[in-house]
C-alpha cells in the first residue's frame, strides 16, 4: 500500500543540514556546517542537572516552565534591556527555539496567510509557515553588509500580510541590526498592524562592543512581538533543548495552545539547571563572548589564507564566504566537492534564498568549534 501522505508535507525537502551532517560523517570530514559547537557547555550547568535529577526532579514540569527558570529569563531582560516581562503570564518554557517557533507560528498563521521574512532565512521559519499552510514572502539581505531596501518592505507587503520574522542577530549572515534599521522595521509593522516573530536566539552573542536590541524594547512594538530564544545557544547546550517565547499575555495563550499539546513540558533537570545559569548570567557572559569572538577572529584571518573571501559578521557563530568566482562554481557543487573531496563540511546556503539567487555565491561556516577543529578546515579549505 502507497501511503498517503499530507498534501502539508509535499514539497518540503529533507533538511539541508541533515543532508550535510550525513556527508560529514560519510567522508570524515571536518564539520564546519552544522550550527553547534563541538565542546561543551559549562561542567558546573552540567553539574545542577546532575544535582536536580539526584534530588527526584525528573517528573513532568509544569506545561510553562518551572517557575525559577521564567522568573531568572524575566529578571535577565530586565537587566539587559531594561524591560519587564511577567513570568507568570508572558513567559514559555519550550521544547528549543524550534518549538517555540513551530508553536507561534502555528497557533498565529491561518492558511492562506502572508508571513514576511527576510532572506537568506532560517530554515525552520519557511518550513513552518508552510506546515501552517502560510505563504512565506521575501526581503532580501543584500551582501556586503546583508543590508535591506525599505522600499522592498513596502513592494512585499499586501492586505493577506499578518506576520513579519525577523532573525538577529542572524543565522546564516552574523548580521546584527542597527537601531535605524530597527526603526524602520518597527514603524513599517505597525503601519501595516503586523505581529512580529523575533528569533533572537544569539541575543548574548555579539562582537566588538555591539549591544542586541529586542525589538519588543522600541515604541508601539511590546505587544505585537513574540520574542524567541535558547538556553541552549546561551549556554553552549544545544542538545538539552531548553528555548523560550516571551510575549504579552494574549499571544502567550495562543503560543501555549499549540505547546501543551506538542511537548506539553520540557526537560525537567534541564530547567533547573538553566535556572541557575540565569542565575549567574553576568558573570558568564564577559568570557562566552571573548571564547567566541576569539574564534571569529581566527576563521576570519585565517581564511585569507584560503581563496574564499569572508564576510566578518557582528553576531551570532556563523560566517559567510564568497566562493572565488574563478572557480566557475555554485554553492551546492562547491559544498558537495569540498566535503566529499577535501573532507571539510559547510553549508551552502542558496537553500535559503527563495527570491535571490545571491546565496549560490557563498558558503556558510561555523566557528562554533575547538580551535583544533577550525585550523584542521582552514588547511582543508586552502586545498581548494
Amino acid at each position: 500500500m502507497k501511503p498517503k501522505f499530507a498534501d502539508r508535507i509535499a514539497s518540503m525537502p529533507t533538511s539541508v543540514f541533515s543532508t550535510m551532517g550525513k556527508l560529514a560523517l560519510e567522508h570524515k570530514a571536518v564539520n564546519l556546517g552544522q550550527g553547534f559547537p563541538d565542546f561543551d557547555g559549562p561542567g558546573w550547568i552540567q553539574e545542577e542537572a546532575f544535582k536536580a535529577m539526584k534530588s527526584g526532579l525528573n517528573q513532568y514540569a509544569p506545561m510553562n516552565g518551572i517557575f525559577t527558570l521564567r522568573n531568572n529569563i524575566s529578571n535577565a531582560f530586565l537587566n539587559n534591556y531594561n524591560m519587564q516581562w511577567n513570568p507568570d503570564t508572558e513567559i514559555t518554557i519550550t521544547a528549543g527555539a524550534t518549538e517555540a517557533l513551530y508553536s507561534t507560528i502555528t497557533a498565529l498563521v491561518n492558511p492562506g496567510d502572508e508571513v514576511m521574512m527576510f532572506e537568506p532565512y532560517y530554515d525552520a521559519h519557511q518550513a513552518d509557515v508552510i506546515l501552517a499552510g502560510g505563504i512565506p514572502t521575501y526581503v532580501t539581505l543584500r551582501k556586503p553588509d546583508f543590508s535591506f531596501d525599505p522600499e522592498d518592505l513596502e513592494e512585499t507587503v499586501s492586505n493577506k500580510t499578518k506576520i513579519l520574522i525577523i532573525n538577529n542577530p542572524h543565522n546564516p549572515t552574523g548580521k546584527v541590526y542597527t537601531r535605524s534599521e530597527f526603526d524602520q522595521i518597527a514603524t513599517f509593522a505597525i503601519k501595516h498592524n503586523l505581529l512580529v516573530i523575533s528569533d533572537e536566539v544569539y541575543e548574548f552573542l555579539t562582537f566588538d562592543g555591539i549591544k542586541h536590541i529586542p525589538i519588543a524594547t522600541l515604541p508601539g512594538m511590546r505587544d505585537r512581538t513574540i520574542t524567541i530564544s535558547s538556553t541552549g545557544k546561551t549556554f553552549g547546550m544545544t542538545g538539552w533543548k531548553i528555548g523560550y517565547a516571551i510575549a504579552c499575555p494574549e499571544l502567550t495563550v495562543a503560543v501555549q495552545k499549540v505547546h501543551q499539546w506538542t511537548t506539553f513540558a520540557v526537560n525537567t533537570p534541564g530547567q533547573h539547571a538553566m535556572a541557575y545559569a540565569f542565575s549567574k548570567l553576568d558573570g558568564y557572559l564577559p568570557d562566552f563572548r571573548a571564547l567566541y569572538q576569539s574564534k571569529r577572529d581566527l576563521l576570519f584571518e585565517r581564511l585569507k589564507e584560503t581563496a574564499f573571501t569572508p564576510h566578518k559578521p557582528d553576531g551570532s557563530y556563523f560566517m559567510m564566504v564568497d566562493i572565488p568566482e574563478s572557480a566557475g562554481e555554485e554553492d551546492i557543487d562547491c559544498s558537495t566537492r569540498l566535503v566529499k573531496d577535501l573532507g571539510v563540511a559547510t553549508i551552502p546556503p542558496s537553500v535559503f534564498y527563495s527570491k535571490s539567487d545571491e546565496g549560490k555565491s557563498m558558503l556558510r561556516l561555523c566557528f562554533a568549534k575547538k580551535d583544533e577543529t577550525l585550523l584542521q578546515g582552514i588547511e582543508k579549505l586552502k586545498a581548494y
